[in-house]
């Protein structure tokens, strides 16, 4: 009879940690839907709405208020690191895009064209020798995220703020 009292009781201390951390873990508005990410400008419009900025003629709302929003790419970037006509190293990358609040269908609508632009810009990278030693230094990293920024501005235009390296890694042969 204990050995059955025991597995019970544990799988209901169980249950009951997991409907309290549910309970704790749940989204505090009313509606229950998660909200969407924003910057600090979001805050400071809800504090004064008197400091709500007027947008310039070829700047969005979202732009002017700076509420943006970050769209992850679905899939990783492989980028082969070749030497002497041989892959050496593989880098793996994921990246997410900040862009003004209301827009991140279009960076879905693009995706096809703005890989192309960041694979190409991965490659020339890789090429020059940017994913060679200490590549994740800031000074290493300075030239491929900036890169990486124009590419998307090239497709994506102004509504584009950042291009963010969320994961990277590189696996040697």
């Amino acid at each position: 009879m204990l050995r059955l009292i025991l597995p019970i009781l544990l799988l209901l201390v169980g249950v009951a940690g997991g409907v309290g951390a549910g309970m704790l873990m749940a989204p505090s508005d009313a509606g229950g839907a998660p909200a969407a990410e924003t910057t600090e400008g979001d805050a400071a419009a809800s504090e004064n709405p008197a400091q709500i900025a007027t947008p310039s003629p070829g700047e969005s709302v979202a732009s002017a208020t700076g509420l943006t929003e970050y769209v992850r790419l679905n899939n990783q970037f492989v980028v082969p690191i070749v030497r002497n006509g041989a892959v050496r190293s593989l880098v793996v990358m994921s990246l997410s895009i900040e862009v003004d609040a209301g827009t991140n269908s279009a960076v879905f609508d693009r995706e096809p064209r703005l890989r192309d632009s960041f694979l190409q810009v991965m490659f020339a990278h890789a090429n020059a020798g940017g994913f060679d030693g200490s590549f994740t230094q800031a000074q290493a990293m300075g030239p491929l995220r900036e890169a990486l920024r124009e590419a998307a501005r090239r497709t994506l235009g102004p509504s584009m703020r950042d291009v963010l390296i969320v994961d990277i890694t590189r696996q040697d042969a």
